[in-house]
């Protein structure tokens, strides 16, 4: 896996533990969770397109 795609990864994963923090203390916020499904889908992509 390359630099960039896993840093990408570490991001996604991150970015999953800040959101799911932030709904178990505030509440849900649709926008974070789009915002993650957003990030996770570009991950997806760049590891199809390195392994294509």
């Amino acid at each position: 896996m390359p630099g960039s795609t896993k840093t990408m990864g570490v991001l996604t994963v991150g970015g999953l533990v800040v959101v799911t923090a932030y709904t178990v203390a505030l509440g849900s916020n649709g926008w974070l969770w789009f915002g993650w499904v957003v990030l996770g889908l570009i991950t997806l992509g760049m590891v199809a397109s390195r392994s294509a």
